[in-house]
């Protein structure tokens, strides 16, 4: 290992891990996080709800089976950064290179996740060459970065204007794009939903004549959403809500529950989750750093199997209902796939 391809990420507490630069030079700050899942690197790294975050990825290698246009959830990376114990493979190192993704391989993985998962999820900065910046300047900078608390991203990785999806299907469905995977449309239009997607701020007197709202997933803390919020509260009632992940989460903001920062997230495609109306237990894929807190009022309808946290609730009253996990699952396994195919189903007319 030469000199010039000697990085490091350092986290805010002072912590250190070398490694080797795989892909573009720079310095990219961040939140560290990390991912369990096996698979889906790609898929991963292309969601933008990862926006604003460093990920390292548990798998010991990553990249081994290429890169494909059909694996994007979006048109480019949201995260800033990679870690990995071993790049796997030529091609997936040179595409985040093409993107200027800095990326590390020979990263002790295993100790950063513990230590993340430890002391929680945290500011850090990836480097991908000791030249660029000392530890020392490194540790600083990375002192001065916002932390993810208080964040808004949504407005950076939204659509500007409505765009029809697709035109053909039993049922329309309206979109409310806070960072939306292309995984999400793509199911919706399989179970039989014509879909057009709409920017953050859309008006809820435009989406009320869809026969179903679906609330995307996105990045950042949901607290800051207020006019997202707003506008759900005013769409409420008056056509079929689901919410998904963030939708999740400014569901519950607009109910009148309240969201909280987990230590270190769930991000992954093997998180196991409660439905209670069956008992049984549906294997997931989740990428989020907040919760919805437990209601007295309303039983949650599905139930983390990890820690406990709120995985979902229901609202009849109102034509609404919400998973914290991803029901499309790019990547993941197809556990949850029904919950987006009986949702659409449900809006077709009697």
């Amino acid at each position: 290992m030469t000199a010039a391809s000697q990085g490091y990420i350092a986290l805010e507490d002072g912590s250190v891990f070398p490694g080797r630069s795989v892909a573009a030079a720079g310095v990219a700050f961040g939140e560290a996080v990390f991912t369990t899942a096996m698979t889906g690197y790609q898929e991963t790294v292309t969601d933008p709800s990862f926006a604003g975050q460093l990920v390292a990825f548990t798998a010991p290698m990553i990249g081994n089976y290429g890169v494909d246009d059909g694996r994007l959830e979006s048109p480019h990376p949201w995260a800033k950064a990679v870690l990995m114990r071993r790049c796997g493979g030529n091609e997936w190192a040179l595409w985040l290179a093409s993107h200027g993704i800095v990326a590390l391989e020979e990263v002790d993985t295993r100790r950063l996740v513990l230590r993340l998962r430890d002391s929680g999820a945290m500011r850090a900065a990836v480097v991908a060459s000791q030249a660029e910046i000392d530890q020392a300047s490194a540790l600083e900078l990375i002192r001065e970065q916002p932390p993810m608390e208080g964040q808004a991203l949504v407005s950076a990785v939204s659509s500007v204007e409505p765009t029809v999806y697709n035109e053909d299907g039993r049922v329309r469905v309206a979109v409310v794009d806070y960072g939306a995977k292309a995984s999400i449309m793509r199911r919706l239009e399989r179970a039989g939903a014509a879909v057009t997607v709409f920017p953050h701020v859309a008006d809820p007197d435009d989406l009320a004549g869809f026969d179903g709202v679906l609330l995307s997933n996105g990045p950042g803390d949901p607290e800051p959403l207020v006019d997202e919020v707003e506008a759900i509260r005013g769409l409420l009632g008056r056509t079929s809500v689901l919410g998904i992940c963030l939708g999740h989460q400014l569901l519950g903001l607009a109910t009148g529950h309240a969201t909280y920062k987990l230590p270190f997230g769930h991000r992954g495609a093997n998180h196991p989750v409660l439905e209670r109306a069956t008992g049984r237990v549906l294997v997931t894929s989740q990428n989020h750093g907040f919760a919805v807190a437990p209601s007295a009022e309303r039983e949650a309808t599905y139930v983390s199997l990890y820690d406990g946290t709120v995985e979902g609730f229901d609202y009849p009253e109102l034509n609404a209902r919400s998973v914290q996990f991803h029901p499309e699952a790019g990547p993941g396994t197809h556990d949850a796939w029904p919950i987006l195919e009986r949702w659409v189903a449900a809006l077709e007319p009697a």
